[in-house]
């Protein structure tokens, strides 16, 4: 998969200037709030058949194309087919009566598929609140104002945690992130908003923050090093409303749930809000100025 030079996700922050609403927008979050992994091995709640965080998998061209039936926001969804198996993984595992958050790579056409509120049908087909569809050799945005499969009309994938890149040492993208209380609006790259709150106060979809550099990280195990120092290169971005400081990654059984809880010494107020503004060549481009 080929990803284009300086797309925003993939740009880092650690030099972009302190937002101007910065200590608002932490106020707002929550301060002595403290970073959680919503990602991890297993299941949870225990006994249940939900895997912990959002499953991504990949299909090649052997995956045949199924109809996707649009049950609440097909005006601002992506026509299908989709190549779906009819045995995705499912966010939250199969009884989930969540976001159900279904994800599919085409590593052979580099076409990323994206459903929200995915129910599978015993035909094949998928019935789905909202989907997106993103080519991954393309800055290209979603229409302005656009949903996708997460509130934001942000993709999902690009900003999860996965373990094969803590492995190997270095995160170089954004990270995903919810908030309780996000603002009716948005900035770039997201959007879409999913709020009636006007305060100027509260962070809009698409903000990113950063773990500040002052941050001692040096006594944590080397893979949390890994997701902090990331924190602090591409930090994080409001994609999502949820719970407060809570970051996504990937279900895997090689996480260590233990060593993952360390995410949570990090205070709200060790982050930063950052102005990534003048980065933006194009409004309808994710693609960040050199």
């Amino acid at each position: 998969m080929h990803d284009p030079p300086r797309r925003q996700h993939h740009t880092r922050i650690d030099t972009a200037p302190i937002h101007g609403r910065s200590d608002q927008y932490i106020a707002s979050i929550g301060p002595t709030g403290f970073i959680r992994a919503d990602f991890g091995s297993g299941v949870w709640p225990p006994g249940s058949n939900s895997p912990i965080g959002i499953p991504v998998i990949e299909v090649d061209d052997t995956q045949p194309n199924v109809a996707i039936n649009w049950t609440a926001y097909g005006d601002e969804s992506d026509d299908g087919p989709y190549p779906v198996p009819a045995d995705a993984p499912i966010e939250g595992g199969p009884d989930a009566d969540g976001d159900r958050h279904v994800l599919v790579i085409d590593r052979i056409e580099c076409v990323l598929y994206e459903l929200y509120r995915a129910f599978p049908n015993g035909d094949g087909s998928w019935n789905a609140d909202s989907g997106a569809v993103y080519d991954l050799r393309s800055n290209d945005l979603r229409p302005d104002g656009w949903t996708s499969a997460d509130a934001a009309g942000l993709p999902i994938a690009p900003g999860l945690v996965m373990y094969d890149e803590v492995a190997s040492g270095r995160i170089e993208h954004a990270i995903r992130f919810t908030i309780s209380t996000s603002q009716k609006a948005y900035v770039w790259p997201a959007r879409h908003f999913a709020s009636s709150n006007t305060s100027l106060n509260v962070p809009p979809m698409g903000q990113r923050f950063r773990l500040k550099a002052s941050f001692d990280i040096s006594s944590y195990d080397p893979e949390i090093q890994v997701i902090m120092t990331a924190f602090k290169e591409y930090g994080i971005i409001v994609a999502d409303n949820g719970a407060d400081w809570m970051v996504s990654g990937a279900p895997d059984e090689r996480w260590d749930n233990d060593m993952l809880r360390q995410l949570r010494d990090i205070p709200g107020s060790a982050f930063e809000a950052v102005d990534v503004s003048s980065w933006m060549v194009n409004p309808s481009s994710g693609q960040a100025a050199p």
